[in-house]
């Protein structure tokens, strides 16, 4: 991030919530999503500011956005779903963030019912179905082991872990934005922060439509957002990962000395499991106190 996206928006509108929609070469939805977003928040009791982001599309994304008198700002190249988000989320001012895709996915009419839903609440996701028509077939059963392996990590239900569907309170944004990625993970990165540090987030269901379009995350980025679950959940609860690691590991050595003892044939695996054991639980006590420091100075709960 360079030092001007560091500053704090300056001379434009303070809204209630800001809407920021990141576009990538998505001329032919974006005018669409546009005009639904200002329908839908226009008939409600809150302010808004509709902001597109373009991405460095070339194919007229920018101009068909500005011709719906949407506010538009132009990346000059191609910087990522997540950076986008961020330069938005820069260029605004409000109490309240919603995000919501260009290609006409997510449905805009839901965005009353999740700033409803905000009262008492920090970040409020549409949560798309495990069989809804915006996801591809092919991508449900990585896209439910990523989220069955979150949910275990962070020991809370998540329905939905990317969904680009979602509002959240500025004021917890902010404290977590410095570890926010500039790819697609972004939207499972906030998540993650959310709830593994107990701030309030719900779920409203929401029903999809196909995309408009061709997608642009590829499969091979799975293993990425694998280790990104792993990255971030070991970054504000690092004994949710290294507590079984390390009893995996003492499970192992324990299974091997019993079968050397049964056998009477002594050796030093079972040794070095239990010495791994140790050494991995060490590691993650100590990751855990940085941890908790860390999130007191930046004055997490």
């Amino acid at each position: 991030m360079t030092a001007s996206e560091t500053l704090v928006a300056h001379d434009v509108p303070v809204v209630d919530v800001a809407v920021v929609i990141p576009a990538f070469n998505e001329i032919d939805a974006v005018g669409a999503v546009v005009d639904r977003v200002r329908a839908v928040m226009g008939a409600t009791p809150w302010t808004s500011d509709i902001i597109v982001v373009d991405d460095g599309s070339i194919d007229g994304t920018a101009a068909e956005a500005a011709r719906r008198d949407a506010r538009v700002i132009r990346l000059p190249q191609n910087r990522g779903y997540g950076a986008a988000l961020k330069t938005g989320i820069l260029a605004s001012q409000s109490e309240y963030v919603m995000i919501v895709d260009a290609d006409g996915t997510y449905p805009p009419e839901m965005m009353p019912a999740l700033m409803a839903a905000m009262d008492g609440m920090d970040m409020v996701v549409g949560a798309r179905a495990r069989d809804d028509r915006s996801v591809a077939p092919h991508r449900r059963p990585a896209k439910s082991l990523l989220r069955y392996l979150a949910s275990y990590l962070t020991r809370r239900q998540i329905p939905d872990l990317n969904s680009g569907l979602r509002v959240m309170r500025r004021s917890v944004l902010m404290r977590f934005f410095h570890i926010l990625p500039s790819g697609f993970s972004f939207t499972t990165t906030v998540t993650l922060a959310f709830l593994c540090n107990d701030y309030r987030v719900d779920y409203l269901s929401v029903v999809c439509s196909p995309r408009v379009g061709s997608s642009k995350l590829r499969a091979k980025e799975f293993m990425t957002f694998v280790i990104l679950v792993l990255r971030t959940v070991v970054l504000f609860n690092p004994l949710r990962v290294f507590l079984p690691a390390g009893g995996a590991l003492f499970a192992i050595g324990l299974v091997k000395l019993v079968y050397d003892l049964v056998m009477w044939n002594l050796s030093e695996t079972a040794v070095m499991a239990f010495l791994a054991a140790l050494i991995v639980w060490s590691v993650g006590l100590l990751a855990d106190m940085i941890a908790r420091v860390h999130l007191q100075q930046r004055g997490a709960p």
